[in-house]
């Protein structure tokens, strides 16, 4: 693998950076005080979004994700990877360059799976930017970790599909832009444990889907993205809604996941350096007991323990990304289930110590180190806990040894 990056990725990392100099940093505070304005009716869209949306644009810098794809920016994931980092140093930077979650996965499953009909529909709007969408997997009355467990009815009737069942953490829904789900459930509940799920289209209107609830998140509404619980009860679509097939669920999954999680590790190496620079600007620029906190010992093994984490996560974060590439996400499988559990752990750990340098101030909202802090949390949930991916790694890895010692594991 060349550690260095490409002339075209070179290039666009300039020209995005540049970007993230001129118009991102400085709305940073605009964005926040866009959305206080609104009062408790929040889940609305600051301005300066489809303001800033419109100059990404005219930039060039749009739809820079989907690799292998007619409809993308043509982009590898290797060559994607620094761009989603200094994109990730914003949350809400992103979605600017409409490379935002989950709209980006879902734009792969239907740009993959979905036909000529679904892609004018719904993928189209989506890469122009008009409107969002949300996934809708976990459930709260089942262990989602494993989705065998899904018990979201997707039962054929006719020309139509009706839908029941109780959804949350649908991360998106509440967005007011939100008008489509791609939905995961069950259409054949006794056939083999993993044709036995689907996924559908539903758009968020339709008759019988209800937003029960908004789930925070430590706290914090996350608006106007936000996470909501949704109830399907009869909700009647097209038969032609359906991806791919009925029992592809699991496939499409897969094939959504991969890119979904490494995408959310290459913005957290963004939120990591972001919370790094605070925390060195902070200790820089405080006095206790008569010297820089900086040059108090602990600090000086807080700092290199930073930097060589981040390094580890990246060059491990690129490494996954190549193999991607260019052997696939199935043999990437531990590189992509390794970098999941490493960068947000990595991310917590220095978003902690920036709090701690901060002192008081640290927890506040001040410094936006508290707010992401919750947000990194999540992704150790997010597409797969932690202990699910370190399962995936043990059970290679095991597979390996096993094969290099002539030892015969018992099949799990």
């Amino acid at each position: 693998m060349d550690f260095e990056y490409s002339d075209k990725t070179k290039f666009a990392l300039e020209k995005l950076s540049g970007f993230m100099d001129e118009h991102v940093y400085p709305n940073e505070a605009t964005y926040y005080e866009q959305l206080a304005s609104f009062g408790a009716d929040r889940w609305r869209i600051p301005p300066i979004i489809e303001e800033l949306k419109g100059k990404a644009r005219a930039a060039g810098l749009w739809n820079l994700f989907l690799p292998e794809s007619q409809f993308g920016a043509g982009f590898t994931n290797l060559e994607y990877a620094p761009l989603c980092e200094v994109m990730g140093r914003v949350a809400f930077a992103p979605e600017v360059f409409n490379c935002a979650a989950p709209d980006t996965g879902n734009m792969e499953v239907i740009a993959r799976y979905g036909n000529a009909e679904q892609q004018e529909r719904w993928l189209k709007p989506l890469l122009d930017g008009k409107i969002r969408s949300a996934f809708a997997m976990t459930e709260p009355e089942v262990a989602s970790s494993d989705a065998t467990n899904i018990r979201t009815e997707i039962r054929r009737d006719g020309d139509s599909y009706l839908i029941n069942g109780l959804k949350w953490w649908t991360s998106g829904v509440l967005d007011p832009r939100c008008e489509i789900m791609i939905v995961m459930g069950k259409t054949d509940p006794d056939g083999p444990a993993h044709k036995q799920q689907s996924m559908i289209l539903c758009e968020t209107n339709a008759p019988g889907v209800a937003i029960t609830r908004h789930l925070p998140v430590f706290g914090f509404d996350d608006a106007p993205h936000g996470h909501g619980e949704v109830r399907f009860e009869n909700v009647r679509v097209p038969a032609s809604n359906m991806l791919l097939g009925e029992g592809r669920g699991f496939e499409i999954a897969q094939g959504r996941l991969g890119p979904g999680r490494i995408h959310h590790c290459m913005r957290v190496i963004g939120v990591a350096e972001r919370a790094l620079e605070a925390m060195c600007r902070r200790l820089m620029t405080r006095t206790a007991f008569g010297k820089k906190i900086y040059e108090h010992s602990l600090w000086e093994e807080r700092i290199a323990d930073a930097r060589i984490d981040i390094e580890c996560a990246r060059l491990l974060t690129l490494k996954a990304a190549y193999m991607m590439d260019t052997v696939g996400n199935k043999t990437a499988r531990a590189e992509i289930a390794m970098i999941k559990v490493k960068a947000p752990n990595t991310a917590l750990a220095i978003i902690d110590h920036a709090i701690q340098a901060h002192g008081g101030a640290g927890v506040t909202s001040d410094f936006g180190l508290a707010k992401a802090w919750s947000s990194v949390r999540t992704l150790r949930l997010a597409d797969g806990p932690d202990e699910v991916h370190r399962r995936t790694i043990t059970q290679l890895e095991l597979k390996k040894q096993a094969q290099n010692a002539g030892i015969e594991l018992k099949k799990r």
